[in-house]
């Protein structure tokens, strides 16, 4: 969010840049002459274009995944991902360079250009990084998407952030909702999702190869929940031998736990920001919960989908198009929002959508924050005058 308010300050005043035509205007082209009504409608026209169009995408990617196609998948996120970084990020970058008068010849500026792409699709999807370096490139890449977006009208860019917050809300608690299936079907077969999700520094563990089994152990308990209202039926649920496999500093040594004595460490899943407690009407412990979406990855630590930071970013840099006490006004709902879901999370125990209570704190607050400094400069200015 800081770094698109930044090229949004620095850019805005630029010659250069201009409203950019895409699928989100494909519908409606907003001009000056136009009456805010004619605007609102065609605002409402492209959001929906843009909706559907998002939905059908969802969707082949979720038929894509179920026909286990996940390379191809890669591929195609790792071409999107390279498309971002060396077009957006280039032409981003002739901008910077321009109006800071930055000395660089073409040919050294291709090559590094390049280099930058190439090595940032690597860190996010192809080989194992340092996470620092691949959390810093799903930064830059939420950064370029969203600058992008501001260049939209501004009509448009409102409407969009409410129905794509709306979209998130129905894809992610609707039982059809393609982001419920894709979730579960990657839960089901204990894979990842091959998307650009930001992760947090995962919950480091001693026996990490047991996790794949605390996933299907999990698994096995949601499952017989969802088979058996009655709470003693949870003794039945691990009733299969569960091999599993400890590595040590001397060699891997093969321990086979029989049933009942898969310890509760081993069968729960780590889980900051949940409280350890008991749920007393399912006799399951909070912190075994699908949350992937927004929440929990096999490794305990929080992941948040790409989308829900460029949409946040959004906000902020079309806030600071008119002024930086709006800005602080809206990041500040944005947290605000962000830390609600979280709480939600860890009551309602099953995934949620990060957009809708931070988008809907952040409209609200930008145009509360506008609208009071309006009213504050008419009334100085009538003091004024008075005086």
């Amino acid at each position: 969010m800081l770094l698109v308010v930044l090229l949004v300050s620095i850019l805005n005043s630029s010659s250069s840049l201009s409203v950019t035509s895409s699928i989100a205007t494909i519908a409606y082209s907003e001009t000056g002459s136009d009456s805010s009504w004619d605007k609102f409608i065609g605002a409402l026209l492209n959001s929906l274009v843009f909706v559907v169009v998002v939905t059908v995408a969802t969707f082949i990617l979720v038929l894509f995944f179920y026909l286990r196609c996940t390379k191809f998948l890669k591929i195609y996120m790792g071409f999107s991902s390279f498309v971002v970084l060396g077009f957006m990020g280039g032409e981003i970058a002739l901008f910077l360079i321009e109006e800071f008068s930055v000395p660089v010849d073409c040919i050294t500026f291709l090559v590094l250009l390049f280099n930058f792409a190439v090595i940032g699709v690597l860190a996010v999807f192809m080989s194992k990084m340092p996470i620092i370096v691949t959390q810093g490139y799903l930064v830059l890449i939420g950064m370029l998407v969203a600058y992008w977006f501001t260049l939209l009208p501004e009509w448009t860019t409102w409407v969009l952030l409410v129905a794509m917050a709306l979209y998130d809300l129905a894809a992610v608690l609707l039982p059809v909702g393609p982001l419920r299936l894709l979730v579960e079907l990657a839960m089901s077969r204990d894979e990842d999702i091959p998307a650009l999700v930001y992760e947090a520094r995962p919950v480091t563990h001693h026996d990490s190869a047991s996790r794949p089994v605390q996933r299907r152990i999990w698994r096995e308990r949601q499952n017989a929940r969802l088979d058996s209202e009655d709470s003693s039926s949870l003794n039945s649920d691990l009733n299969s031998t569960v091999s599993i496999v400890q590595s040590s500093h001397n060699g891997a040594r093969i321990a086979r736990v029989e049933e009942g004595q898969v310890s509760e460490r081993d069968a729960q899943l780590s889980a900051p920001l949940i409280d350890r407690r008991m749920d007393a009407q399912d006799g399951m412990s909070t912190e075994s919960l699908m949350l992937e979406g927004m929440g929990l990855g096999s490794s305990g630590a929080i992941k948040l989908g790409l989308g829900d930071f460029i949409f946040y970013s959004v906000l902020v840099g079309r806030a600071a198009m008119y002024d930086f006490m709006t800005v602080y006004a809206c990041y500040l709902a944005i947290v605000a929002g962000l830390g609600i879901t979280l709480v939600l999370l860890a009551l309602y125990q099953k995934a949620l959508p990060a957009l809708p209570v931070s988008i809907a704190l952040g409209v609200l607050f930008y145009f509360l924050t506008r609208f009071l400094l309006e009213v504050f400069i008419v009334q100085c200015s009538l003091n004024l005058l008075m005086f």
